[in-house]
């Protein structure tokens, strides 16, 4: 494939570096999206079971059956097991590509967050108390994520060459990505005896009763913004 590249431009005597820088100018300037393997006619793929059955419903399904479509990462499934924010947190917990040892990390934290419930929900003594215990894992870790989430965070600006902390409202996904980030590192301050799984599955349970690191990580950030809410002007300035 090289050699025919070569050849070809030798034959117009126009080097391959050139013309690529050429090719890339042209996109820019005639604004035309350059795309490597799918046209801009192909859509992207829905894999999700809630969203299959929105389409259902409202008819769009009918129309997007003869659409291409591109084909779907080897991490996209429609499986009732499958969770987009669990899939992201164990993208967060991942280290040097080792994507099985995190998903292990993960399970394993789940079954402790299951086995620490059902033991409280068995030492229950009224009906009451054992229906207020969640047991299901993946709704603990949600509620974990919602509670850890901050509203505002503060973000260095400088002004007359001095730099203010000045208070900015955070994006959904910005919120997300930090209090994931917060329960991954609160799960590995731990103590040497304690292993990772076991410590994320207290920092869990800990934040979805909202205590713990994150929680107070979170709250210790608000107050640093409400404390230098007189720089808040500095936004649009």
């Amino acid at each position: 494939m090289a050699t025919g590249v070569r050849v070809l431009f030798n034959d117009f005597r126009v080097p391959l570096r050139s013309w690529l820088t050429v090719n890339s100018a042209w996109g820019q300037v005639t604004g035309r999206a350059r795309y490597s393997q799918y046209p801009p006619a192909y859509i992207k793929p829905v894999y999700l079971p809630a969203k299959l059955e929105e389409l259902e419903r409202s008819g769009d399904a009918k129309q997007l059956e003869y659409t291409p479509v591109r084909a779907a990462y080897n991490t996209h499934t429609s499986s009732v097991f499958h969770d987009p924010l669990v899939r992201k947190f164990t993208n967060h917990i991942m280290k040097t590509g080792n994507k099985c040892l995190a998903r292990e990390l993960v399970e394993k934290a789940f079954q402790e967050v299951k086995r620490v419930q059902l033991q409280k929900r068995n030492t229950a003594e009224t009906e009451e108390e054992k229906e207020a215990i969640v047991c299901d894992p993946l709704k603990i870790f949600k509620q974990a994520v919602e509670n850890g989430r901050p509203v505002l965070q503060l973000v260095p600006i400088k002004r007359g060459g001095v730099k203010y902390q000045v208070p900015v409202p955070i994006t959904d996904h910005r919120s997300y990505f930090i209090s994931m980030r917060w329960l991954k590192e609160a799960g590995r301050e731990k103590e040497r005896t304690i292993h990772f799984p076991e410590k994320l599955a207290r920092e869990l349970l800990a934040a979805a009763r909202n205590e713990g690191r994150v929680v107070k990580k979170k709250q210790d950030l608000h107050r640093q913004c409400e404390a230098n809410r007189a720089y808040a002007h500095y936004r649009w300035s």
